[in-house]
């Protein structure tokens, strides 16, 4: 059996990640490590059930006493690294829990990771060959592009411009410097917005449709002219599922959909269903308001995902709209709108 470390799978990506693998992989073990912050629920892994390849241990990320237990107690070749702080407007308000999580968690695991499959520099145990360390990051870590037609590449030098994404840059450079100092069998990947299923609350997409079933003021910053690109959870997890199989030792992916939006076309394309899924006398779109800007807030991310796509032939599976309507249907059936 292989025995897999994932960290932060309560929160909204690992969530969709870790069934999917369960039932795609029957030769691993999954060991998760979760702090169950705010951001975190079990709730989110209940189709998993009581399955035997499943083991949840709570404990923080930065603990590397627990950390150097569970690679030992259950014998870890390989880690995907999930856990995060990432909500941007919580890194201005508080940033040094971001310094920590991010930062510090980041490297404990790596560290430990290395110290427990090689022998030195370069040098890996018999038995950890073919060990891996996959880190999960963000396009946010390249800042804000200046024109509307440039795409963030692999080669695209850091420019973070938020506490979170500085700290989520910084995490990458730590990745990156134990592949090139100690040959450590390590990649990243860098994906775009991310929308469906077991997303928190908190974020643009959930707090738009939960606002608009509230009939409560949809807040949306500034102008809502900020560009994101959307990328379907589902389709992320195949892709990190074929990054962290197949990918080149020491590479990053960067991984997106090729669908840019607007905040406000998020909007009204979410009011646009929800007036047909749960109609009311007047659209949802009146519900629409705009309030004070984020500080620093990027103007448009867009990736370049052609190196994964042909490199490890991944290509998104879902339409916006049918990914974007199923989205909508599970936030309902969660608030107990649609039955």
């Amino acid at each position: 059996m292989k025995n897999v470390l994932l960290t932060g799978c309560a929160g909204f990506i690992g969530s969709n990640f870790v069934p999917y693998f369960l039932n795609k992989y029957e030769e691993y073990n999954i060991t998760h490590l979760d702090k169950l912050t705010y951001a975190g629920d079990l709730e989110n892994l209940k189709e998993i059930g009581k399955n035997p390849r499943y083991k949840f241990i709570k404990g923080d990320i930065c603990n590397r006493e627990l950390v150097e237990f569970i690679f030992n107690e259950y014998d870890i070749n390989g880690v995907i690294h999930f856990a995060a702080e990432s909500h941007v407007d919580n890194s201005i308000k508080s940033p040094d829990v971001f310094m920590q999580t991010n930062i510090n968690g980041t490297f404990t695991l790596v560290d430990v990771a290395k110290k427990y499959w090689m022998n030195k520099a370069f040098s890996y145990k018999d038995k950890y060959q073919n060990a891996r360390f996959h880190h999960i990051s963000t396009d946010e870590v390249y800042g804000s592009l200046s024109n509307d037609t440039d795409l963030f590449k692999e080669s695209t030098p850091y420019a973070p411009n938020s506490p979170y994404s500085a700290s989520k840059a910084s995490s990458d450079m730590i990745i990156r410097s134990y592949y090139e100092t100690y040959g450590l069998n390590a990649i990243i990947t860098n994906c775009s917005n991310n929308y469906g299923p077991k997303q928190h609350d908190e974020k643009l997409i959930p707090t738009i449709i939960r606002k608009a079933i509230k009939g409560e003021p949809i807040p949306i910053y500034g102008d809502g002219k900020n560009i994101r690109d959307w990328l379907y959870v589902m389709d992320h997890v195949k892709a990190i599922d074929l990054a962290y199989h197949n990918g080149k030792n020491g590479e990053t992916y960067n991984i997106g959909a090729n669908n840019e939006q607007n905040n406000l076309h998020i909007a009204n394309k979410i009011c646009d269903i929800l007036d047909e899924l749960k109609p009311q006398n007047e659209t949802y779109k009146k519900l629409i308001s705009f309030v004070e800007d984020r500080a620093g807030h990027d103007k448009r991310y867009a990736i370049d995902s052609s190196k994964i796509e042909n490199e490890l032939k991944w290509n998104v599976s879902e339409s916006f709209e049918s990914a974007l309507f199923k989205t909508i249907k599970w936030y309902l059936d969660k608030y107990e709108i649609v039955k």
